[in-house]
């Protein structure tokens, strides 16, 4: 493997447990455009929020809801109600998350902790968790806004991380880690030369070998013994 120098973590499902708040958010979004829980509607959108967890928030709902103001109404509903349960306190790190992003830190390496979220619900994660304190070894943080509005599974993430940090030479010496396909996907599009899925979020083995994943691993904590053998 690379020597690897920059590391790029996904948020909700990889390193921050979220027992499943995307899907209560979405319920709030789908009320705010009329799509009634228990139809079959409701339950065709769902398909698709899980099917394509790690997308761009706004993304899906374009998709969704066709015109650009029914999808911005369903994203600020989806953002509010997320943020809401943030503040009720039910997110937790990953267990190992914050060690093992302190250890990478530790051996040298940058940490970049990449969403599908927008800013604000970014934000509100980082603080609940402490992870905005000085002490917490991320050298940044970055939302689809960030990179120009492109979020998973494009590149542009993990590129910006790259382009902003200046912490490798090569996009090889990148490793992306996710919970969900298109996290491994923007990994493989960038050049990363490590991309692995992790089991603790949305999507399984079969997806990340899909989409081209180069290893598979239960947490995101397992991620520093991983990288011991990069250099």
């Amino acid at each position: 493997m690379t020597d690897i120098r920059l590391v790029v973590l996904d948020m909700a499902g990889t390193t921050v447990a979220d027992g499943g708040l995307v899907e209560r958010a979405f319920e709030a979004a789908a009320i705010e455009l009329g799509v009634a829980p228990g139809s079959a509607e409701h339950a065709g959108h769902l398909a698709y929020v899980r099917a394509t967890m790690g997308e761009s928030k706004i993304s899906v709902f374009r998709h969704l809801f066709g015109d650009e103001d029914r999808a911005q109404r369903a994203n600020t509903a989806f953002e509010k109600a997320y943020g809401d349960l943030v503040d009720a306190g039910l997110i937790a790190p990953v267990p190992g998350a914050r060690e093992a992003i302190e250890e990478l830190a530790a051996g040298g390496r940058t940490v970049v902790l990449t969403t599908g979220f927008a800013r604000v619900t970014q934000d509100a994660i980082l603080d609940a968790l402490g992870w905005r304190d000085s002490s917490f070894p991320v050298s940044l943080t970055l939302c689809p806004a960030d990179a120009g509005g492109r979020g998973r599974p494009y590149p542009d993430m993990v590129l910006e991380a790259f382009v902003r940090t200046k912490a490798a030479e090569d996009v090889r010496q990148i490793a992306v880690a996710g919970d969900t396909s298109y996290d491994v996907l923007s990994g493989v599009r960038a050049g990363a030369g490590l991309v692995a899925g992790v089991r603790t979020g949305a999507h399984g083995d079969e997806a990340f070998r899909a989409a081209g994943a180069t290893h598979v691993l239960d947490s995101v904590a397992g991620l520093p013994a991983l990288l011991s053998g990069a250099r």
